[in-house]
C-alpha cells in the first residue's frame, strides 16, 4: 500500500520541527511511537541525539531490554535511568488523575536530567491520536515542557506504522502496550503484586500467539481482552490459559466479549471528568 501524499507532507513537516530544535532528548519507551521519533530524530539531527529509557516497576524489564538493545542497534547515544512509581502516594492511590502524578514524576526526572547533560528539547511519542481519549498524563506533559513532535505534524498512529515500516523499523507492527497500571480499576491501591500478576499472564497470553491482549485486574476477577477476530484463539487455549490464571491467584478468569479496545478502564468515568482532564490537556 502506497504512502499518501499527505502523510508524506506530515512526515517533511516533522523533519522540519526536528531540525529546528538542533538536539534532543527523547523519553524512549522502545513502543511505535518513541521509536519512529528516535529514528527521524537521529536522520535530522545526527548525534545530537540522546535515548533516554526509565526503569521502573511498572514497565517489564523485557520492555526496557528491547528498548535498550533497539537504541544500541541505532547507534544513538543512550542513557538508563529508573523512576519509583510505587513511592508516589498520589500513584499508588490510583484515583482517576494517576497518569499525572506518574508522568509529572517522570518528566520532571528527564527535565533535570535534560539540564545536566545539554539537551534544551524533550520529545515524547504522543501522536493524535492520543488527543481522543482520557489522558491527563498530558497535561503533565504541558506543564514540563515536553514536546509531541508526532501531534505538532499532525501524524496518527497509522500513519506512523506506515512510515516506520518504509524505514524497515522492527516496531512498525508491534502491539500497542501501556502502563501496567492501566489494567487495574480507579480506586483500587496499585501493589506490586497486582502488577506482576498481570505482567507474566500477558506474557503468557501473548507466548499463545495473540497479537494484542490486555489483562484486567479486578481483585480476583482477571478479564482478558483480544482482538475480536483472535476470540477463538483464547476459546482454543482455555483450559491452559484457566490453569496458568489459577495459579496466578485468580478465581475466575473471563473473556471480554467486546474485544480490546484502549482506555477500557476509563469507561466508567464520567463525561465531565473527561472533559475537564482534556481541556486542562490542551
Amino acid at each position: 500500500m502506497s504512502i499518501s501524499e499527505l502523510t508524506r507532507e506530515k512526515d517533511r513537516r516533522l523533519g522540519e520541527i526536528l531540525r529546528g530544535m538542533g538536539r534532543v532528548l527523547v523519553a524512549f519507551s522502545g513502543g511505535v511511537d518513541s521509536t519512529f521519533v528516535l529514528k527521524r530524530a537521529q536522520q535530522e539531527l545526527g548525534d545530537q541525539v540522546l535515548a533516554v529509557t526509565a526503569a521502573s516497576e511498572t514497565f517489564p524489564s523485557r520492555e526496557f531490554d528491547a528498548a535498550v538493545e533497539l537504541a544500541q542497534q541505532f547507534g544513538v547515544a543512550m542513557h538508563n535511568t529508573e523512576v519509583k512509581e510505587l513511592e508516589n502516594a498520589n500513584f499508588v492511590a490510583n484515583n482517576p488523575d494517576r497518569c499525572y502524578h506518574c508522568k509529572t514524576g517522570l518528566y520532571s526526572h528527564l527535565q533535570q536530567l535534560a539540564k545536566d547533560l545539554g539537551y534544551p528539547y524533550i520529545l515524547d511519542g504522543s501522536n493524535v491520536d492520543d488527543l481522543g481519549d482520557y489522558r491527563p498524563g498530558l497535561q503533565a506533559k504541558n506543564e514540563q515542557g515536553v514536546r509531541s513532535t508526532l501531534q505538532e505534524a499532525g501524524l496518527t498512529k497509522a500513519e506512523i506504522r506506515e512510515l516506520s515500516k518504509e524505514l524497515g523499523l522492527q516496531t512498525w507492527d508491534k502491539p500497542s502496550f501501556a502502563c501496567l497500571s492501566s489494567r487495574i480499576p480507579y480506586g483500587t491501591k496499585i501493589e506490586k503484586w497486582k502488577i506482576d500478576q498481570l505482567d507474566e499472564g500477558e506474557f503468557f497470553l501473548s507466548q499463545l500467539g495473540l497479537y494484542q491482549v490486555r489483562v484486567r485486574h479486578h481483585d480476583k476477577i482477571a478479564r482478558i481482552e483480544v482482538m475480536p477476530d483472535e476470540i477463538h484463539k483464547v476459546i482454543e487455549h482455555r483450559e491452559a490459559i484457566y490453569d496458568k490464571f489459577s495459579k496466578l491467584g485468580f478465581n475466575y478468569v473471563t473473556l471480554d466479549l467486546q474485544g480490546y479496545r484502549t482506555g477500557s478502564m476509563n469507561e466508567v468515568l464520567s463525561k465531565e471528568t473527561k472533559e475537564k482532564v482534556k481541556e486542562a490537556s490542551l
